[in-house]
């Protein structure tokens, strides 16, 4: 059962199945995935595979989902530079390019999901690091990713799977 972001009344939703919660997106609004540009803080609309799951263990027990799962370390970052070989791609810390930690101070990367956005092969230019993840409190706007409030990314994961797709509608 695939998640469907789109803007219901105003407001950013996602629905799988008959569950229906709040949701936020990037602060650049939608684009087309064949616009999207590194750091234009905007929300690739599409389809994307869920590849993988990663959490902070000191924060949240392992999410229960048919997903692949790893835990963070402190070491863990995503590589956000064009130029480098790494680019949209996990990297281990310290690393010399632009980078993400995915290790943060506040709970947004509690629970990622790793989305196949620009992935296969990566190109360079066309966005990185478009996750699902935790909502910050008010559902302020995302760097690009999509973000649940985590007792709804919770829930949502319980039923997801390597053939859940996150899909982005621009209607």
């Amino acid at each position: 059962m695939d998640l469907i972001v789109r803007q219901e009344n105003g407001q950013w939703r996602a629905r799988a199945g008959k569950r229906n919660w709040r949701c936020a997106i990037g602060k650049g609004g939608l684009r087309p995935e064949t616009e999207k540009q590194e750091g234009d803080g905007a929300t690739p609309i599409g389809c994307y595979a869920l590849r993988r799951l990663v959490y902070r263990p000191d924060r949240v027990v392992r999410p229960e989902t048919r997903l692949p799962v790893a835990a963070l370390s402190p070491e863990d970052g995503w590589c956000d530079a064009p130029d480098d070989p790494a680019y949209n791609r996990p990297v281990r810390l310290p690393y010399a390019a632009s980078h993400e930690r995915l290790w943060r101070d506040d709970e947004i990367y509690d629970v990622v999901v790793i989305l196949g956005h620009n992935d296969d092969p990566p190109v360079a230019g066309l966005g990185s690091a478009i996750f699902l993840h935790v909502a910050r409190a008010g559902y302020t706007p995302t760097q690009g990713c999509v973000a649940l409030a985590l007792p709804d990314l919770l829930d949502f994961l319980k039923d997801a799977d390597t053939t859940t797709r996150l899909c982005v509608e621009a209607r």
